[in-house]
């Protein structure tokens, strides 16, 4: 499967919509651990990116600029704790997109761990400490281990997400190292970390999508 920019403007549009779905809920999780407005924060971002990126014209622009777009919005729009997580996400994609004019199998699953340790990175975060990268190291490291037993891209996507689903609920009995809920020491315990949370819409909509797009 061929993923152009095209492609990327429907994935994009989807997770929006998927995220302004669950934006109440993913406020209900952050007001519990957090200051929250996590849901407020991630629908504005992602809708500023998907707007960016589908106000681009596919035919004149490669995946490496839709995915800059993508991350310029997104920081302009969410200028604190997840914007910047999500930017270098985004512009870690467009890094290894380079020179693309569309994305194989094996380009897009680049592009998919490239965002989860973009996010890593950006964040200084490691398993275990209750962040949004619980979910997506998980999710990155599930797809590329199906992949090379052979497994078509939908079907590492969807190991992806169970991934994620797991490394998200995991984050229910930790401590958090990060943000404001490493404050409450074991008062965070029992409670499902938002960034794991939303990160798990993300993965499950690109997953929806590139199914669909493989049918």
């Amino acid at each position: 499967m061929a993923i152009a920019t095209r492609d990327l403007q429907q994935m994009f549009s989807l997770i929006a919509e998927e995220i302004g779905k669950n934006r109440d809920r993913l406020c209900e999780l952050d007001g519990v651990i957090g200051d929250g407005d996590h849901g407020l924060a991630m629908d504005a971002g992602w809708q500023a990116a998907a707007k960016a990126i589908g106000e681009l014209d596919p035919s004149q622009v490669v995946p490496t600029p839709a995915f800059n777009a993508a991350a310029k919005a997104f920081l302009n729009a969410v200028g604190a704790s997840s914007g910047p997580l999500y930017a270098t996400a985004f512009m870690r994609a467009g890094t290894a997109a380079k020179d693309k004019s569309d994305l194989s199998d094996d380009d897009f699953l680049c592009v998919f761990s490239a965002m989860a340790q973009g996010i890593q990175d950006r964040g200084k975060a490691e398993l275990g400490e209750k962040t949004m990268i619980d979910a997506w190291k998980p999710a990155a490291d599930a797809a590329l281990e199906v992949r090379r037993m052979g497994t078509n891209l939908s079907g590492c996507l969807a190991a992806a997400v169970e991934a994620a689903r797991n490394g998200c609920e995991a984050t229910r009995g930790m401590i958090a190292a990060k943000g404001r809920s490493s404050r409450l020491g074991d008062r965070a315990i029992g409670h499902v970390d938002p960034g794991a949370a939303s990160a798990v819409i993300v993965i499950e909509a690109i997953s929806s999508f590139l199914a669909r797009h493989d049918d």
